[in-house]
């Protein structure tokens, strides 16, 4: 497994990302287990996860899971880079939510005993706040970072101007700020070329990318929907980009690929991207899916890909002149 830096930090982690939103609800304590012993022997040191996620189990049980998993071999901790994230509502309480520096504070804390651990790696805002001011959100990381608690602090579903404004609070203050940004991004979801990878190489954050695969179109046919409206938009999305996925499956199948891996070794050749989240659901998928990690893409085929699935463009040129 190649490693990468963590955007412009020394840190080195997998360039695939173990993401474990399935880990509980979906997929079965036992096999959750088994994936991520196969992630650590198979060289993948980063674990990605938050505190919402649990679904039917209730807020938090991915993270208690985790934990347990942690808890069965304390050295596992050790070997993997571990992250989570804040922002989502955890209760009906008005302030159990958000980016206050309360919340934070709580948030993190929770989060620590959930997982069974002293420190957090890489502490995520899920979601941008616009009711929250930047100083009182650097305020609670620096508090975070100082208690030894977390190490590195990220964004998520961050739009390119958010990161740049964060950046420059924690640069007038002397931090070392965002190191990187979990941003929506693959084949179908071009748009994050326009200003938010742009803006993450001017400023040395690292692109995480979520959805490697559009909710299943780009492995070939979508995945097992979670609920009635998310088969619907897998439905809606494989009949908008038909011909394309189409188009995708002959290449992938003259490469003797599978569309996933083509897909995830797309997004490895990208500029600016450090990881690609896996998030599987099965053992099996997740096996397959490492192999993303070896397969070179030569120029001609990503021109092709870029044929068939079209960049937005630069920004401002895409929507301008």
């Amino acid at each position: 497994m190649k490693v990468r830096r963590l955007g412009r930090t020394a840190l080195q982690v997998s360039e695939l990302c173990l993401g474990t939103m399935n880990f509980g609800p979906l997929t079965p304590r036992q096999e959750s287990f088994d994936i991520l012993g196969d992630a650590i022997a198979a060289g993948v040191n980063f674990i990605d996860t938050a505190d919402q996620y649990g679904g039917r189990l209730g807020v938090g049980a991915t993270e208690s899971l985790l934990g347990e998993w942690l808890a069965e071999d304390r050295s596992r901790r050790d070997r993997i880079v571990l992250a989570t994230k804040v922002h989502e509502p955890m209760s009906e309480d008005i302030n159990d939510r958000g980016l206050s520096a309360r919340h934070i504070q709580r948030a993190c804390d929770a989060s620590l005993k959930r997982l069974g651990v002293d420190h957090i790696d890489l502490y995520q805002m899920h979601h941008i706040d616009r009711a929250a001011p930047p100083e009182e959100i650097w305020q609670a990381m620096d508090r975070l970072i100082a208690q030894g608690k977390i190490t590195y602090v990220g964004s998520s579903n961050f739009p390119g101007w958010a990161i740049a404004g964060f950046n420059e609070k924690a640069a007038a203050s002397h931090r070392l700020g965002l190191v990187c940004e979990q941003s929506l991004y693959n084949l179908v979801e071009r748009r994050a070329e326009l200003e938010v990878i742009p803006a993450c190489q001017a400023y040395g954050v690292g692109v995480i990318a979520w959805s490697p695969l559009a909710g299943g179109l780009l492995a070939g046919a979508p995945t097992e929907p979670n609920g009635r409206r998310a088969g619907e938009q897998a439905s809606e999305g494989a009949r908008a980009h038909a011909q394309r996925l189409a188009d995708f499956a002959v290449l992938c199948a003259g490469l003797g690929r599978s569309p996933g891996v083509v897909a995830i070794a797309w997004l490895l050749h990208q500029p600016g991207v450090t990881a690609a989240i896996v998030g599987p659901r099965r053992r099996d998928q997740f096996a397959s899916l490492l192999k993303a990690s070896e397969l070179v893409l030569e120029e001609a085929v990503l021109s092709r890909l870029d044929a068939i699935f079209p960049p937005c463009g630069p920004a401002p040129e895409a929507y301008a002149w």
